[in-house]
Protein backbone atom coordinates (compact mmCIF):
# COMPACT_ATOMS: atom_id res chain seq x y z
CA UNK A 1 0.00 0.00 0.00
CA UNK A 2 1.57 3.69 -1.01
CA UNK A 3 1.90 6.55 1.49
CA UNK A 4 0.59 9.52 0.26
CA UNK A 5 2.40 12.96 1.48
CA UNK A 6 -0.57 14.14 3.27
CA UNK A 7 -0.41 10.68 5.39
CA UNK A 8 3.57 11.60 5.91
CA UNK A 9 3.06 14.57 6.89
CA UNK A 10 0.26 13.45 9.44
CA UNK A 11 2.88 11.19 10.74
CA UNK A 12 5.23 13.87 11.32
CA UNK A 13 2.45 16.13 12.81
CA UNK A 14 34.78 21.04 -11.11
CA UNK A 15 34.37 22.07 -14.99
CA UNK A 16 33.58 25.41 -15.75
CA UNK A 17 33.43 28.18 -13.05
CA UNK A 18 30.07 29.46 -11.95
CA UNK A 19 29.57 33.41 -13.36
CA UNK A 20 29.45 34.62 -9.92
CA UNK A 21 30.80 34.22 -6.07
CA UNK A 22 28.84 35.34 -3.24
CA UNK A 23 30.29 36.86 -1.15
CA UNK A 24 30.73 36.08 2.87
CA UNK A 25 28.39 38.81 5.17
CA UNK A 26 28.64 39.70 8.37
CA UNK A 27 25.74 37.56 9.73
CA UNK A 28 27.58 34.01 7.60
CA UNK A 29 25.21 34.85 4.66
CA UNK A 30 25.83 35.14 1.08
CA UNK A 31 24.66 37.58 -1.51
CA UNK A 32 21.63 36.64 -3.43
CA UNK A 33 23.63 37.03 -6.91
CA UNK A 34 22.83 35.07 -9.51
CA UNK A 35 25.17 31.74 -9.10
CA UNK A 36 25.19 29.36 -11.91
CA UNK A 37 26.56 25.82 -12.07
CA UNK A 38 29.03 24.40 -14.67
CA UNK A 39 26.76 22.61 -17.31
CA UNK A 40 27.10 18.88 -17.76
CA UNK A 41 29.42 16.83 -19.78
CA UNK A 42 29.43 13.27 -21.31
CA UNK A 43 31.52 11.30 -18.74
CA UNK A 44 31.10 13.68 -15.75
CA UNK A 45 29.90 12.05 -12.49
CA UNK A 46 26.52 12.78 -10.47
CA UNK A 47 26.17 12.27 -7.11
CA UNK A 48 23.26 10.67 -6.20
CA UNK A 49 20.98 11.55 -3.07
CA UNK A 50 18.43 10.08 -1.19
CA UNK A 51 17.37 13.29 1.30
CA UNK A 52 13.78 12.30 1.71
CA UNK A 53 11.49 9.17 1.66
CA UNK A 54 13.14 5.76 2.20
CA UNK A 55 13.90 3.84 -0.84
CA UNK A 56 12.75 0.33 -0.13
CA UNK A 57 14.17 -1.35 -3.53
CA UNK A 58 17.75 -1.75 -4.38
CA UNK A 59 16.40 -1.85 -8.44
CA UNK A 60 15.71 1.68 -7.89
CA UNK A 61 19.51 2.68 -7.47
CA UNK A 62 20.28 0.47 -10.45
CA UNK A 63 17.49 2.19 -12.86
CA UNK A 64 19.16 5.66 -11.86
CA UNK A 65 22.79 4.09 -12.83
CA UNK A 66 21.48 2.82 -16.07
CA UNK A 67 19.63 6.40 -16.44
CA UNK A 68 23.05 8.50 -15.93
CA UNK A 69 24.54 6.04 -18.15
CA UNK A 70 22.59 6.47 -21.01
CA UNK A 71 23.13 10.24 -20.67
CA UNK A 72 26.99 9.76 -21.00
CA UNK A 73 27.42 10.16 -17.34
CA UNK A 74 28.74 8.40 -14.50
CA UNK A 75 27.36 7.75 -11.10
CA UNK A 76 28.51 8.09 -7.28
CA UNK A 77 26.36 7.10 -4.61
CA UNK A 78 25.78 8.69 -1.03
CA UNK A 79 27.15 6.71 1.79
CA UNK A 80 23.85 7.35 3.37
CA UNK A 81 22.00 6.29 -0.11
CA UNK A 82 19.67 3.10 1.09
CA UNK A 83 19.65 4.11 4.99
CA UNK A 84 16.18 4.18 6.45
CA UNK A 85 15.20 5.47 9.74
CA UNK A 86 11.27 5.61 9.85
CA UNK A 87 9.92 6.75 6.50
CA UNK A 88 13.02 8.50 5.90
CA UNK A 89 16.04 7.60 4.01
CA UNK A 90 18.15 8.07 7.33
CA UNK A 91 18.48 10.18 10.10
CA UNK A 92 18.91 13.69 9.41
CA UNK A 93 22.19 14.19 9.95
CA UNK A 94 22.88 11.36 7.45
CA UNK A 95 21.05 13.03 4.50
CA UNK A 96 22.31 16.23 5.33
CA UNK A 97 26.07 14.68 5.27
CA UNK A 98 25.56 13.20 1.45
CA UNK A 99 24.49 16.79 0.23
CA UNK A 100 27.26 18.53 2.13
CA UNK A 101 29.77 15.49 1.25
CA UNK A 102 28.69 15.30 -2.62
CA UNK A 103 28.90 19.32 -2.66
CA UNK A 104 32.71 19.18 -1.41
CA UNK A 105 33.81 16.56 -3.94
CA UNK A 106 35.45 17.40 -6.46
CA UNK A 107 35.32 14.33 -8.46
CA UNK A 108 31.31 15.13 -8.56
CA UNK A 109 30.17 17.50 -11.28
CA UNK A 110 26.32 17.71 -10.43
CA UNK A 111 23.79 15.81 -7.77
CA UNK A 112 20.72 13.83 -8.55
CA UNK A 113 18.21 13.11 -6.32
CA UNK A 114 16.49 9.36 -6.16
CA UNK A 115 12.98 10.24 -5.01
CA UNK A 116 11.42 12.62 -3.06
CA UNK A 117 8.79 11.75 -0.34
CA UNK A 118 9.25 13.90 3.14
CA UNK A 119 11.98 15.01 5.06
CA UNK A 120 14.22 17.98 3.18
CA UNK A 121 12.81 20.38 5.43
CA UNK A 122 14.55 18.72 8.50
CA UNK A 123 17.66 19.00 6.46
CA UNK A 124 17.69 22.82 5.58
CA UNK A 125 19.58 23.89 8.98
CA UNK A 126 22.36 21.26 8.76
CA UNK A 127 23.69 22.23 5.57
CA UNK A 128 27.01 23.59 4.77
CA UNK A 129 25.84 26.70 2.56
CA UNK A 130 29.73 28.08 2.79
CA UNK A 131 30.72 25.37 0.79
CA UNK A 132 28.00 25.12 -1.42
CA UNK A 133 28.75 28.42 -2.47
CA UNK A 134 32.28 27.49 -3.26
CA UNK A 135 31.53 24.62 -4.99
CA UNK A 136 28.49 25.26 -7.08
CA UNK A 137 26.73 22.04 -8.53
CA UNK A 138 23.75 21.47 -10.42
CA UNK A 139 20.86 20.17 -8.27
CA UNK A 140 18.09 18.62 -9.17
CA UNK A 141 14.85 17.05 -8.04
CA UNK A 142 10.75 17.38 -7.52
CA UNK A 143 8.46 17.28 -5.33
CA UNK A 144 10.04 17.02 -1.10
CA UNK A 145 12.94 17.86 -3.19
CA UNK A 146 11.38 21.70 -3.64
CA UNK A 147 12.46 22.93 -0.28
CA UNK A 148 16.15 21.83 -1.48
CA UNK A 149 15.82 23.56 -4.56
CA UNK A 150 14.41 27.09 -2.80
CA UNK A 151 17.28 27.02 0.35
CA UNK A 152 19.93 26.48 -1.54
CA UNK A 153 19.06 29.71 -3.55
CA UNK A 154 18.11 31.72 -1.07
CA UNK A 155 21.15 31.29 1.01
CA UNK A 156 23.92 31.30 -2.09
CA UNK A 157 22.22 32.47 -4.81
CA UNK A 158 22.79 29.16 -6.67
CA UNK A 159 20.31 28.17 -9.58
CA UNK A 160 18.56 24.90 -8.80
CA UNK A 161 16.65 22.50 -10.97
CA UNK A 162 12.74 21.39 -10.65
CA UNK A 163 12.96 18.16 -12.67
CA UNK A 164 13.30 14.35 -12.81
CA UNK A 165 14.43 12.47 -9.85
CA UNK A 166 16.47 9.08 -10.20
CA UNK A 167 13.11 7.11 -10.38
CA UNK A 168 11.46 9.49 -12.74
CA UNK A 169 10.10 8.16 -16.26
CA UNK A 170 12.63 9.39 -18.59
CA UNK A 171 11.47 9.63 -21.62
CA UNK A 172 12.11 11.37 -25.10
CA UNK A 173 10.19 14.46 -23.78
CA UNK A 174 11.26 14.81 -20.14
CA UNK A 175 15.18 13.89 -21.27
CA UNK A 176 15.09 16.80 -24.33
CA UNK A 177 14.67 19.40 -21.67
CA UNK A 178 17.38 17.88 -19.24
CA UNK A 179 20.06 17.81 -22.24
CA UNK A 180 19.05 21.03 -23.36
CA UNK A 181 19.22 23.31 -20.13
CA UNK A 182 21.82 21.01 -18.07
CA UNK A 183 24.30 19.82 -21.05
CA UNK A 184 23.95 22.20 -23.95
CA UNK A 185 23.25 25.39 -21.78
CA UNK A 186 20.25 26.41 -23.81
CA UNK A 187 17.77 28.96 -23.28
CA UNK A 188 14.26 26.75 -24.21
CA UNK A 189 10.84 27.94 -24.83
CA UNK A 190 8.53 25.14 -22.73
CA UNK A 191 5.27 24.68 -24.04
CA UNK A 192 2.70 21.54 -23.76
CA UNK A 193 2.32 19.47 -26.19
CA UNK A 194 -0.10 19.66 -28.98
CA UNK A 195 -0.28 16.56 -30.51
CA UNK A 196 -4.24 15.70 -30.81
CA UNK A 197 -3.65 12.49 -32.12
CA UNK A 198 -6.37 10.89 -34.00
CA UNK A 199 -9.05 13.26 -32.51
CA UNK A 200 -10.58 16.48 -33.92
CA UNK A 201 -8.69 18.86 -31.45
CA UNK A 202 -6.78 18.81 -28.54
CA UNK A 203 -8.13 16.52 -25.02
CA UNK A 204 -4.95 16.05 -23.15
CA UNK A 205 -2.61 18.68 -21.54
CA UNK A 206 -4.90 21.31 -22.49
CA UNK A 207 -3.71 24.76 -20.87
CA UNK A 208 -6.33 27.03 -19.26
CA UNK A 209 -5.89 30.65 -19.36
CA UNK A 210 -7.02 32.52 -15.91
CA UNK A 211 -5.85 36.10 -17.06
CA UNK A 212 -3.76 36.47 -20.23
CA UNK A 213 -0.74 38.99 -20.62
CA UNK A 214 2.96 38.79 -20.74
CA UNK A 215 4.98 38.73 -17.46
CA UNK A 216 8.96 39.03 -17.03
CA UNK A 217 10.83 37.97 -13.54
CA UNK A 218 12.91 35.13 -11.67
CA UNK A 219 11.81 32.00 -11.76
CA UNK A 220 10.51 30.32 -8.56
CA UNK A 221 8.39 27.33 -7.57
CA UNK A 222 7.71 23.53 -6.55
CA UNK A 223 5.62 21.59 -4.67
CA UNK A 224 2.69 23.88 -3.19
CA UNK A 225 2.61 21.72 0.25
CA UNK A 226 5.72 22.09 0.45
CA UNK A 227 6.74 25.82 -0.36
CA UNK A 228 4.10 26.30 2.23
CA UNK A 229 5.60 25.19 4.74
CA UNK A 230 8.49 26.78 4.55
CA UNK A 231 6.89 30.31 5.01
CA UNK A 232 7.73 32.56 7.83
CA UNK A 233 11.37 30.90 7.48
CA UNK A 234 14.25 32.56 5.84
CA UNK A 235 15.45 29.87 3.58
CA UNK A 236 12.57 31.24 0.81
CA UNK A 237 14.11 33.65 -1.94
CA UNK A 238 12.45 37.20 -2.92
CA UNK A 239 9.65 36.57 -4.59
CA UNK A 240 9.18 40.64 -5.67
CA UNK A 241 8.81 40.80 -9.58
CA UNK A 242 8.73 37.06 -9.83
CA UNK A 243 7.26 34.46 -11.86
CA UNK A 244 6.10 31.40 -9.22
CA UNK A 245 5.15 28.10 -10.76
CA UNK A 246 3.22 25.45 -8.68
CA UNK A 247 2.14 21.65 -8.76
CA UNK A 248 0.86 19.30 -6.07
CA UNK A 249 -0.47 15.71 -5.93
CA UNK A 250 -2.85 13.80 -3.81
CA UNK A 251 -4.57 16.84 -1.86
CA UNK A 252 -8.06 17.96 -1.49
CA UNK A 253 -9.05 20.86 -2.81
CA UNK A 254 -10.04 22.34 0.08
CA UNK A 255 -6.37 21.75 1.44
CA UNK A 256 -5.25 23.57 -2.48
CA UNK A 257 -7.17 26.31 -1.37
CA UNK A 258 -5.96 26.39 2.13
CA UNK A 259 -2.43 26.81 1.00
CA UNK A 260 -3.18 29.37 -1.61
CA UNK A 261 -5.00 31.17 1.17
CA UNK A 262 -1.47 31.12 2.86
CA UNK A 263 0.31 32.56 0.55
CA UNK A 264 -1.97 35.24 -0.22
CA UNK A 265 -2.02 35.89 4.28
CA UNK A 266 1.70 35.70 4.03
CA UNK A 267 2.31 38.55 1.34
CA UNK A 268 3.58 36.27 -1.56
CA UNK A 269 0.93 36.05 -4.21
CA UNK A 270 0.62 39.75 -3.90
CA UNK A 271 4.22 40.40 -5.06
CA UNK A 272 3.95 38.27 -8.11
CA UNK A 273 4.66 39.53 -11.83
CA UNK A 274 3.07 36.22 -13.09
CA UNK A 275 1.80 32.77 -12.05
CA UNK A 276 1.68 29.29 -13.87
CA UNK A 277 0.47 26.43 -11.79
CA UNK A 278 1.31 22.34 -13.74
CA UNK A 279 -0.29 19.73 -12.81
CA UNK A 280 -2.69 18.94 -9.95
CA UNK A 281 -2.55 15.70 -10.06
CA UNK A 282 -5.66 13.21 -8.18
CA UNK A 283 -6.71 16.51 -6.75
CA UNK A 284 -10.39 15.93 -6.79
CA UNK A 285 -13.11 17.37 -5.16
CA UNK A 286 -14.48 14.18 -3.41
CA UNK A 287 -17.49 13.11 -3.01
CA UNK A 288 -20.90 15.55 -2.69
CA UNK A 289 -21.65 19.03 -3.45
CA UNK A 290 -19.95 20.46 -0.96
CA UNK A 291 -16.36 21.54 -2.91
CA UNK A 292 -15.42 23.73 -4.72
CA UNK A 293 -13.46 23.17 -8.14
CA UNK A 294 -9.38 23.67 -8.77
CA UNK A 295 -10.55 26.17 -11.54
CA UNK A 296 -12.63 27.81 -8.88
CA UNK A 297 -9.97 28.37 -6.29
CA UNK A 298 -7.20 29.56 -8.74
CA UNK A 299 -10.09 31.93 -10.16
CA UNK A 300 -10.78 32.92 -6.33
CA UNK A 301 -6.95 33.41 -5.72
CA UNK A 302 -4.75 34.30 -9.01
CA UNK A 303 -7.78 36.08 -11.19
CA UNK A 304 -7.78 39.23 -8.88
CA UNK A 305 -3.88 39.71 -8.91
CA UNK A 306 -4.19 40.74 -12.43
CA UNK A 307 -1.23 39.07 -13.82
CA UNK A 308 -0.69 36.55 -16.38
CA UNK A 309 -1.23 33.42 -15.06
CA UNK A 310 -2.78 29.78 -16.15
CA UNK A 311 -3.35 26.23 -15.31
CA UNK A 312 -2.08 23.33 -17.02
CA UNK A 313 1.80 23.41 -17.65
CA UNK A 314 4.25 20.27 -17.91
CA UNK A 315 5.22 20.65 -14.19
CA UNK A 316 4.66 17.80 -11.46
CA UNK A 317 3.98 14.48 -10.36
CA UNK A 318 3.57 13.37 -14.69
CA UNK A 319 5.92 11.37 -16.44
CA UNK A 320 6.31 14.50 -19.50
CA UNK A 321 7.69 16.89 -17.55
CA UNK A 322 9.53 20.58 -17.95
CA UNK A 323 13.03 20.90 -16.32
CA UNK A 324 12.52 24.34 -14.59
CA UNK A 325 15.42 26.46 -13.27
CA UNK A 326 14.92 28.23 -10.01
CA UNK A 327 16.03 31.79 -10.18
CA UNK A 328 16.72 32.31 -13.46
CA UNK A 329 14.90 35.08 -15.49
CA UNK A 330 12.26 34.11 -17.63
CA UNK A 331 8.98 35.69 -19.70
CA UNK A 332 5.52 33.83 -19.80
CA UNK A 333 2.77 33.98 -21.93
CA UNK A 334 -0.43 33.11 -20.68
CA UNK A 335 -2.52 33.03 -23.79
CA UNK A 336 -0.19 30.52 -24.96
CA UNK A 337 1.08 28.62 -22.08
CA UNK A 338 4.43 29.61 -22.25
CA UNK A 339 7.38 29.83 -20.75
CA UNK A 340 10.48 31.14 -22.24
CA UNK A 341 13.99 31.59 -20.39
CA UNK A 342 16.13 34.43 -21.11
CA UNK A 343 19.36 33.34 -19.92
CA UNK A 344 20.70 30.17 -19.99
CA UNK A 345 20.85 27.89 -16.79
CA UNK A 346 24.94 26.74 -16.54
CA UNK A 347 27.91 27.88 -17.61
Amino acid sequence: MSITRRQILQMVGTGLVATQVPLATASGLFSKSTLKPPRLKAGDTVGLINPAGATFHTDDVNIAEETLAALGLKMKTGEHLMDRYGYLAGTDEARAADINTMYADPGVSAILTLRGGWGCNRLLHLLDYKSIAKHPKILMGYSDITSLLLALNAKTGLVTFHGPVGISTWNEYSTDFVRRLLFEAKTVNMENPKDIGDNLTQTKDRILTIHDGLAQGKLWGGNLSVLTSMVGSDYLPDFKGSILFLEEVGEDIYRVDRMLTQLKLAGILDQLAGFVFGKCSNCNPGEGYGSLTLEEILDDHIKPLGIPAWYGSMIGHIEDKFTMPLGIEAEIDASAGRITLLESAVV
